[in-house]
């Protein structure tokens, strides 16, 4: 087997970018490590100047406080609840609506299509006041539809699944229904499996979209059991004239871990998901 000996400018090129890359990493890193440290901080210990890049006293006081004190383990249950079922809805209205984008020839289809890529382009505060209007009137406020319905339908999604739809070879279906598959098993059998990638993509950011999604949640949710983590943790840490910056980064600590589980969960799809569509034009 032949070594490929590398010349002295391409093995510094080389070191270079990878310590670039290195540094970049860290940089990226930085504010999750400083999250991280600062939620076993005393609130003192948090304004430090110059700050405390470990804690010279741990403490799990802020735990305490976040999970023995207040009900946080019901606004955990609360987001999970709300993320998952709207990632999950999303997935399925993205599927179909992508499937019968990139696939199905029907009038209107251009029009259609380009009218849901209008509303991404619109920012969630032009929505807020008619969306809020309309949970109100449905009697959905202070409960999980009110929550969840507003984001069954996913506009990006159904952009990703319809841009990796245009991918499948069309000579796949037809033989399909050549075969006598019907639409239903040829959508489930066929179509469902080899989009496993883009459905994944669209779980992770329905999921974190849906989650962070803390102005929406502020307006339809003031009881105190329906209060999603996010909401919770903030009604906690910020006072009118105080910040409690150890307990904020606990409950960002919290906040974090489920993302992350949800993320390691789907990450085998979501580079293929974003890349292969994104092949089609």
């Amino acid at each position: 087997m032949k070594t490929m000996h590398l010349s002295k400018s391409e093995t510094m090129l080389r070191a270079g970018g990878l310590l670039l890359l290195t540094m970049m990493t860290v940089i990226a890193l930085m504010p999750l490590y400083w999250m991280i440290t600062g939620s076993f901080k005393i609130m003192s210990d948090t304004m430090k100047m110059p700050p405390e890049w470990f804690p010279a006293a741990p403490t799990m006081e802020n735990y305490r406080i976040l999970f023995v004190s207040n009900p946080t383990l019901k606004w955990l249950l609360n987001s999970v609840i709300v993320a998952g079922s709207a990632a999950l809805g999303a997935i399925l209205t993205s599927a179909l609506a992508g499937y019968a984008f990139g696939k199905k020839l029907f009038p209107g289809r251009t029009l259609l299509f380009w009218c849901m890529l209008v509303t991404m382009m619109l920012p969630n505060e032009v929505m807020l006041i008619p969306r809020f209007l309309l949970i109100a009137e449905l009697g959905w406020m202070n409960t999980y539809s009110g929550l969840i319905v507003p984001f069954l339908a996913y506009p990006f999604g159904i952009f990703l699944v319809k841009q990796f739809m245009s991918s499948i070879p069309n000579e796949l279906l037809e033989a399909a229904k050549i075969d006598g598959a019907g639409e239903i098993r040829i959508f489930s059998t066929i179509v469902l499996p080899i989009a496993k990638p883009a459905i994944g993509a669209v779980g992770i950011f329905a999921f974190v979209a849906v989650w962070n999604e803390y102005l929406w949640q502020l307006v339809v949710v003031d009881q105190k059991e329906m209060l999603t983590l996010p909401l919770g943790v903030s009604k906690l840490a910020y006072g009118l004239t105080t910040v409690h910056l150890g307990l904020a980064m606990a409950g960002g600590t919290a906040a974090f871990l489920p993302m992350l589980l949800f993320f390691l969960a789907f990450q085998r799809f979501f580079v293929k998901g974003i890349t292969v569509g994104a092949l089609k034009g």
